[in-house]
């Protein structure tokens, strides 16, 4: 059966990932993780975590992702047999040193390989196999007629999986130097500060002044700020051809992206007929560059890039999470502002949204009454409010 995989950067996304719908969720420790700024887990947090999820049926994959130094295969190696004991189910790996000492250390938890090992083709993924890995993720440069090549090759062999949505690196499938050239801090070690998504011009150095236009060939457009990856409607055919695993992207991400996506596809992977206006529509209330198919549907083409603006969309605001229930009702922690008399749309755990009218006054949690709240407060709404439920404010259409 397919599994669908969400991110998590700290606890807390952890359990909105898999109560919104993951069937297994990856993240990082506080060392050796390609996204040093999304939080992480210390070993007691991953304990709980990984905890979290057995207790639910879902899976824990950690990624020690980065290529390491040779001095830090010895602190690497010791993390990977803790976290082997807390029975991790999976480890996210790119380096070949890195599987060769876990093989000679005698670390049997599966080891999976990570987008930044850039797989392009079922001999490389024969090849991973014969090294020991139980799964591949396939690069982001893959066509579907690709990926049904691969699939005929590897089905049954080896296990595959695809990354159907979230932000992606100009570069390939994340092997990207310029952070490193331009702040000294070094994408390949977690460390990236997304100089791709600044604002630049090319220049020849004769000719100050004279802007030029960047051409696309058939490997690729070579362009910053690109748009956000959604695949939503790819899901099934890929389910077809045996893709065992289908990834989100985003560990630096709110709980109300990690909500609003990984509930979304959930009800895309098990066969809801959404349209994908419905599915654009939904994937618009959280933060995003504007959509893509990337390179699915066999190349890139320019509209694949926001070429005339470099900012964040959205059209809803995340304002309140649910925090605990009493015999008044169900009590919000404010994440944002909330005006009194307000309209907001409630997302539950099952991916439905209804709209909520707020009351005039709003009712705060030890009885005081007010017109508008702010971050950290906590109100009282009438009625049973699912638990881990989030709030927000529609602000536009667009």
């Amino acid at each position: 059966m397919a599994e669908l995989l969400a991110p998590a950067g700290d606890l807390e996304k952890l359990e909105y990932a898999s109560i919104y719908g993951a069937d297994a969720v990856y993240f990082g420790m506080q060392e050796f993780s390609l996204r040093s700024y999304a939080g992480n887990f210390s070993v007691d947090d991953a304990d709980k975590g990984i905890r979290f999820l057995h207790k639910n049926g879902k899976k824990a994959y950690i990624t020690l992702n980065v290529y390491p130094y040779s001095n830090e295969y010895d602190t690497l190696v010791k993390l990977a047999k803790n976290l082997q004991e807390l029975d991790a189910d999976a480890f996210i790996v790119s380096d070949l040193g890195v599987m060769n000492e876990f093989k000679k250390a005698g670390i049997r938890t599966p080891i999976h390989i990570s987008t930044q090992a850039n797989t392009m083709s079922w001999q490389t993924i024969l090849a991973y196999k014969e090294l020991g890995a139980k799964r591949v993720n396939l690069a982001r440069e893959l066509s579907f007629d690709q990926i049904k090549e691969i699939q005929g090759k590897v089905r049954d062999k080896v296990e595959t999986e695809v990354f159907i949505h979230g932000a992606v690196c100009f570069s390939y499938s994340g092997r990207c130097a310029i952070s490193d050239y331009m702040t000294g801090r070094k994408a390949n070690r977690g460390e990236c500060t997304h100089p791709c998504r600044w604002k630049y011009s090319v220049v020849e150095e004769t000719r100050p002044g004279e802007h030029y236009p960047v051409f696309e060939d058939e490997r690729g457009l070579y362009l910053f700020n690109n748009k956000d990856l959604a695949l939503f409607p790819y899901v099934q055919d890929l389910k077809k051809l045996g893709v065992n695993s289908f990834k989100i992207e985003g560990r630096m991400k709110t709980i109300h992206y990690i909500a609003s996506v990984v509930s979304l596809y959930r009800r895309v992977m098990d066969g809801e007929n959404l349209s994908n206006e419905q599915c654009f529509d939904l994937l618009s209330r959280v933060s995003n560059r504007g959509y893509s198919y990337g390179f699915m549907k066999g190349s890139i083409k320019p509209d694949d890039y926001s070429q005339e603006e470099n900012k964040q969309r959205f059209n809803s605001i995340f304002v309140a999470n649910y925090s605990s229930s009493t015999k008044d009702g169900t009590i919000f922690r404010v994440r944002n502002k909330i005006n009194a008399g307000d309209v907001l749309e409630c997302l539950t755990p099952d991916g439905r949204i209804s709209s909520l009218n707020m009351p005039k006054p709003l009712k705060m949690k030890d009885g005081t009454t007010c017109d508008v709240v702010q971050n950290e407060d906590e109100i009282l709404l009438d009625g049973n409010i699912p638990k881990y439920s989030i709030l927000r404010k529609v602000v536009s259409r667009t």
